[in-house]
């Protein structure tokens, strides 16, 4: 994937012996085509069809505004993998073969684990057809520190970041006496609960732990005898890294036995969530992200009220955004596609994005910016101006909390080519 096609370098030859064609030959714009790998199907489909039309749309934004500066042009193709990692591995050949040298994918960082691999040892086997991975939404902190990989760059905070900026704000609560952890049953699931346990060890010694329970991902259809535990624990607060159809229905469940513990979610923000709190989950589930659509001095209204109205959906999710930002900008710094040359411009890259500027770290490829905290409240047209899925209550900014205060030291022993 060259910036000239073989084609076109030689009309161009001729035309600089002859003289005759150079003052109408030009270089045909290139298209660059991301492989989406994600679930567009089962419990989580509704998630995924929101995080593909958001990188959809984006690419379009990339396209149609000349990002890369030279008319290339973006393209992003879903590929449905079921939530599966065998699923995803098969789906990777198959974009291989068709000639994707980029790919993106981010529900469920076991999956996200097997790409991570598989994309750094295909790239071993074929020298000059490596592929990049970008990390939009998996965030098992192991993906940037033992298991990095020099193609792999994430686009999201890393989940000990995230717990990090949670539990600094939670500390200062002193209301906060009890607190319990319920998450899936995976490697992301694990570091939530080992990191909320350390952190909140840390900084707040006094909190008891009041239970903690893992579930199956992607399983469960009924957590009423979830919560009947979380009630009986005395629990004042619950922290959740759950995500999807898991957070959902969890919170349906809490709010159907009328638990009354705050929530602190990764995910509160996504597709279904806010739906199933409604008012119920008013001034009592909060999270943690890298974006609100509600922060003071926001940009990006254009955005958000686009694809409101082109999918009848909520713009949430600013991950693609950054990374086509970066793309566009190293394939404008280095007039290439090559992941190879795309790659090394990656490094150390900083760019401007919905949540402010964002840099990714050379020394892991992990992704360094700003992190939020917000609360679940009814809009007021000020300071909670955009609802979520037509409920009228949307997530007001609680806390802004600079990259250097979530930031993480990394064991990352990057091998590069």
């Amino acid at each position: 994937m060259t910036k000239f096609s073989p084609l076109v370098v030689t009309v161009a030859s001729v035309a600089a012996m002859t003289g005759a064609l150079a003052p109408v030959v030009a270089s045909a714009a290139e298209t660059v085509k991301i492989a989406w790998i994600d679930s567009l199907s089962g419990v989580m489909g509704a998630l995924g069809q929101n995080e593909l039309r958001t990188w959809q749309y984006v690419a379009d934004l990339a396209t149609q505004k000349n990002w890369a500066g030279d008319g290339t042009k973006f393209e992003v193709v879903g590929f449905d993998n079921k939530l599966s990692p065998q699923e995803s591995l098969i789906l990777l050949k198959q974009a291989a073969d068709q000639g994707f040298r980029y790919i993106a994918q981010g529900n469920g960082s076991a999956v996200g684990m097997a790409l991570e691999d598989a994309v750094g040892k295909y790239n071993g086997r074929n020298p000059g057809k490596e592929i990049i991975y970008l990390n939009y939404a998996a965030v098992d902190p192991d993906m940037t520190n033992s298991k990095c990989n020099y193609w792999h760059f994430r686009l999201d905070a890393n989940s000990d970041m995230k717990m990090e900026a949670l539990t600094s704000y939670l500390a200062k609560d002193k209301n906060i006496k009890k607190v319990y952890l319920i998450n899936q049953n995976y490697s992301f699931g694990h570091q939530v609960a080992r990191a909320a346990k350390e952190y909140l060890k840390r900084k707040r010694p006094d909190i008891e732990i009041a239970g903690e329970d893992l579930h199956p991902l992607a399983q469960v259809k009924d957590f009423s005898p979830y919560v009947s535990k979380i009630k009986s624990s005395g629990a004042d607060t619950v922290i959740t890294g759950n995500w999807g159809s898991d957070l959902a229905l969890l919170i349906k469940a809490a709010k159907d036995a009328g638990l009354g513990a705050n929530f602190y979610t990764y995910y509160g923000y996504a597709t279904g969530v806010p739906t199933a709190m409604g008012s119920a989950g008013a001034d009592r589930v909060k999270y943690v992200g890298y974006w609100n659509v509600n922060n003071d001095g926001f940009k990006g209204s254009d955005i958000v009220d686009g694809f409101k109205k082109k999918y009848n959906d909520d713009f949430y999710l600013i991950a693609p955004y950054t990374g086509l930002a970066m793309l566009a900008k190293a394939i404008n710094q280095t007039k290439s596609t090559e992941p190879a040359k795309v790659a090394k411009a990656f490094e150390g890259m900083k760019v401007d994005s919905l949540n402010g500027s964002f840099e990714m770290r050379a020394s892991d490829h992990q992704g360094q910016q700003p992190l939020y905290i917000a609360t679940w409240k009814k809009t007021d047209g000020k300071a909670v101006k955009y609802d979520q899925e037509n409920t009228g209550y949307g997530w007001k900014t609680d806390a802004v909390l600079d990259q250097y205060v979530a930031s993480q030291p990394t064991t990352c022993q990057m091998k590069r080519p």
